[in-house]
């Protein structure tokens, strides 16, 4: 059982900055791929940002350019650094982790965090 716990968000003014952390209860060595998505009021939720096990990163369309994610095994910890902040970006943020092995996959979420960006 893995846990995630998200932190970091908060408001923001437009072109500001903000950095979240996922910390995991246990190792993320391990974890397949782990990456953030949103979910902003009225709307499905989306990738924001993945990164896989060898440090391929993979981003949505809409914040190419200006998020990054990163991850620090030593500290169980996936980051996403975000950049030139947008009013649509304001959603909340959900820390995902998967773990594959020969005969099954494990999908956990974090409980999410609010980013609110202000114009």
């Amino acid at each position: 059982q893995v846990q995630l716990v998200e932190s970091g968000g908060g408001l923001v003014q437009a072109g500001g900055s903000l950095r979240l952390s996922c910390a995991a209860s246990g190792s993320i060595f391990g974890a397949l791929v782990m990456g953030w998505y949103r979910q902003a009021p009225g709307k499905q939720r989306e990738l924001v940002a993945t990164v896989t096990s060898n440090s391929r990163t993979n981003y949505g369309d809409s914040v190419k350019g200006r998020f990054t994610i990163s991850r620090d095994n030593a500290k169980n910890t996936v980051y996403l650094q975000m950049n030139s902040l947008k009013p649509e970006d304001t959603a909340v943020y959900y820390c995902n982790a998967v773990f594959s092995s020969d005969i099954s996959l494990s999908n956990y979420w974090g409980q999410g965090t609010q980013v609110t960006v202000s114009s």
